[in-house]
């Protein structure tokens, strides 16, 4: 009868009504395919050819593997960029992560000051990667930083390729910890108060009550934290742009891409070909993280 009831009301829908909802289905399906799949395949095409984004597309000849063969071959910023990315998401997830979390149990058991705490830790944010690696250049700064005031040092922290990166890392654990502290804060709030109560009766510690009972309840929050702070890592991109343009150890996958496809070469295949392998890789932790929701749906 329910079903019965509800097919009915589509029925019963004006014309008006229909042309709304066809125009809120349609238009975003548009939207999505013209600013995200288009140019997500178009790059793969292009990544088969040596355009150089001069000239009309029907000057474009095809190369085959020939892009992917020089990445891995003969472009030596490749396998440092892989390093690079590895490295920032070792230390997103093994340092950053845990932060945040511990930021967000702080921060749900109410200490004194606890809106103060959270409005701080969550306001990098809201800040561009790009606006915050202008701040921490007050900070790193070799003449007139505040830690080589502080330390008497004279390291060029953003300049010095054996430091930058590790420099560049604080930076961007500052800002993605609050980030992490949020999600895990709403999950903790998910949580059902009477797993707690019971753990405790049966004499549980709180630290065992977290690791044992509340964070297996948060497996859906877990595996959100999981995708992003890899895509996260993978994708990052402002801040070593700001710094140096991803050169001098700061090399990035993303960075390659972006000084192919506009920089001066302008190699837009090979651009592209970067930009696949990026694609390909982003896209295996989600379809990973898809299977997952999908079974427990």
């Amino acid at each position: 009868m329910a079903g019965t009831r509800r097919y009915r009301g589509i029925d019963q829908l004006s014309a008006r009504d229909r042309i709304v909802v066809a125009l809120m289905v349609v238009v975003p399906t548009l939207l999505v395919l013209w600013l995200v799949w288009i140019p997500a395949i178009g790059s793969v095409l292009l990544s088969f050819t040596n355009w150089d984004g001069i000239g009309p597309l029907s000057g474009i000849k095809p190369v085959g593997l020939q892009n992917y063969r020089d990445i891995t071959t003969i472009y030596p910023p490749f396998w440092p960029a892989i390093q690079h990315n590895l490295i920032w998401l070792a230390v997103m997830f093994l340092v950053a992560t845990p932060l945040g979390m511990l930021f967000a149990i702080l921060v749900d058991r109410g200490v004194a000051g606890t809106r103060f705490y959270q409005t701080s830790i969550y306001l990098p944010v809201v800040l561009s990667l790009a606006l915050i690696g202008f701040i921490w250049q007050l900070i790193y700064s070799r003449d007139q930083g505040l830690l080589n005031a502080l330390t008497g040092g004279s390291t060029d922290w953003y300049g010095d390729s054996s430091v930058n990166l590790w420099a560049a890392l604080v930076a961007a654990t500052w800002r993605h910890s609050g980030y992490i502290m949020l999600l895990y804060l709403a999950g903790l709030k998910g949580v059902d108060p009477s797993l707690r109560e019971a753990a405790k009766i049966d004499g549980a510690s709180e630290t065992t009550t977290f690791f044992k009972v509340v964070f297996p309840v948060m497996r859906p929050i877990n595996i959100i934290v999981l995708v992003v702070t890899f895509i996260e890592s993978l994708r990052a991109f402002d801040l070593v742009w700001v710094i140096n343009k991803g050169r001098n150890g700061l090399e990035l996958i993303s960075t390659l891409v972006t000084q192919n496809v506009v920089g001066e070469a302008s190699r837009i295949g090979f651009g592209s070909a970067l930009a696949t392998i990026m694609l390909a890789i982003s896209s295996v932790l989600v379809f990973i993280y898809l299977r997952i929701a999908m079974k427990e749906d």
